[in-house]
């Protein structure tokens, strides 16, 4: 029953990228199993990432679960749509609930989607990771799947306002090979491989982007490093920490 609402979302999703004219570029979909349960991981730059990570499986004919925060399952109008979907709530103050739904719709063959940076990345360059997806796919004993996104943040980021123009706005996603999960293997092992893989592909998506800002007003979706106004990853934690 919950495919009624999953592929009518996805629907009405590819109909108003069409209307905005985003220029979507994914490469890497058939890296995604055609079957059985894994972890699809990437990077965090906007509140739609789980949108463009999930177009990225259905090449395959595969839908994505993810693991979002419990208040968007409480909003009015998100909350029905995410439970029909079999999204996976996370409330921070009770995480075991969220592993356990997570690890039964892994080892019932599905795919989960997790952002081990936690937040989103104000910054637009990695965060630490948290072990989880790691741990997930070591006691399910299913792949990793890494993958980044670019472009994003300037469709609807944090601390920007919303720009659901007919922007022709680029859109990059990059999807990477499996990652096995060993049960012999540390989490934190794991999890250091996994996040260097996520940043080889986030540079990757970065390098192919088709434009750059048109002015100086226009940097603030480029990270510092790259010549961008966005905030360092430390002046973001100095704020944090006001």
């Amino acid at each position: 029953m919950a495919e009624l609402v999953y592929r009518p979302v996805i629907g009405l999703a590819l109909t108003l990228f069409k209307a905005w004219d985003l220029k979507i570029d994914c490469k890497g979909s058939e890296n995604i199993p055609r079957s059985g349960g894994a972890v699809l991981v990437s990077n965090h730059i906007s509140y739609l990432d789980f949108i463009f990570d999930g177009l990225a499986a259905l090449p395959q004919k595969r839908l994505v679960r993810f693991m979002a925060k419990e208040s968007v399952f409480r909003h009015k109008i998100s909350g029905p749509l995410m439970r029909g979907m079999k999204h996976i709530p996370v409330d921070r103050e009770q995480g075991e609930a969220a592993y356990a739904h997570a690890l039964d719709s892994l080892k019932s063959g599905e795919i989960v989607g997790v952002f081990p940076e936690a937040t989103i990345s104000q910054s637009f360059t990695l965060k630490s990771f948290k072990s989880g997806a790691a741990r997930l796919a070591q006691e399910a004993g299913v792949p990793l799947i890494p993958m980044a996104v670019w472009g994003t943040q300037r469709l609807w980021t944090k601390g920007h306002p919303r720009n659901f123009k007919r922007s022709h706005t680029p859109i990059t996603i990059r999807v990477g090979e499996a990652i096995e999960a060993s049960k012999d293997k540390y989490a934190g092992a794991i999890t250091r491989q996994l996040r260097e893989r996520v940043q080889e592909l986030l540079e990757a998506a970065q390098r192919a982007y088709p434009v750059r800002p048109k002015d100086a007003e226009d940097t603030w979706w480029m990270p510092a490093h790259l010549g961008g106004t966005a905030p360092t990853p430390e002046q973001v934690r100095e704020s944090e920490a006001r």
